[in-house]
């Protein structure tokens, strides 16, 4: 009985998907001005990702190589790029040619027109992105309110959640799982390790982002990305935005 009072007097605890704001403190997405920025190269050079280009005297980021550390802001004479806070940054990899596009979607309406299965991979993150993953199953969060799942075997997914950057040892288990999931099936990059591969540089233990390795359809920068920017990605998978 206690333990129903304390379920009735604490309520619903579900968040929407918008319904808070990135913390304050949060870093987001790095955003530069249009205006031309005199070409110093001090924030391309700061980059420990090399997420940074500078073009035609503007600056461009790579969201799927930032780690959002900032470093950029702070070596920016201009101080043209800020941090937006924006985490919504998840793009379907068929999302630039309108063909590719066109084949992602009905690929997605193949796999998802019921609840949507997932299996977690692990290729060698470091478990910020697989924390934050693991929040998307408690109230705050409630992935199930969605349909989405996680669950124990590749054979039973619908969709693989890659974190990490992907090292030599555990090559041959992401190419096995992918192997062992049921086609039409669906690959999302997870975390700037898993979409871009640049975060701890060339090693002969990396092989690097999960696209060298498997074909991968949704990508998720961050470094970790938030659970909010999980979801975002989910749904904009299942086209439920």
């Amino acid at each position: 009985m206690s333990l129903l009072s304390k379920i009735i007097n604490t309520g619903v605890v579900t968040e929407k998907l918008d319904a808070t704001s990135a913390p304050h403190r949060f870093r987001g997405a790095m955003r530069a001005g249009k205006q031309d920025c005199g070409a110093c190269m001090a924030c391309s050079e700061t980059c420990p990702t090399g997420a940074i280009v500078i073009q035609n005297g503007r600056v461009q980021v790579n969201d799927k190589d930032c780690i959002f550390c900032g470093r950029c802001i702070e070596r920016c004479e201009a101080q043209l790029i800020k941090n937006t806070g924006q985490y919504k940054l998840a793009t379907l990899s068929g999302s630039l040619t309108e063909t590719a596009g066109n084949e992602l979607r009905k690929k997605i309406r193949r796999v998802l027109n019921r609840s949507m299965h997932i299996r977690h991979v692990d290729a060698g993150s470091c478990n910020a992105c697989d924390f934050e993953m693991a929040a998307l199953n408690n109230p705050i969060y409630d992935l199930q309110q969605y349909g989405i799942d996680f669950v124990p075997s590749p054979r039973h997914a619908d969709l693989l959640m890659v974190t990490g950057v992907v090292t030599r040892n555990l090559t041959q288990a992401l190419q096995m799982t992918y192997e062992a999931t049921p086609t039409p099936k669906l690959v999302m990059a997870v975390g700037a390790c898993a979409a871009g591969g640049r975060t701890f540089g060339d090693s002969y233990a990396i092989r690097g982002s999960v696209d060298k390795l498997v074909p991968v359809d949704i990508y998720v920068p961050g470094c970790p990305p938030r659970p909010q920017a999980l979801l975002y990605g989910l749904l904009l998978a299942l086209d439920r935005l």
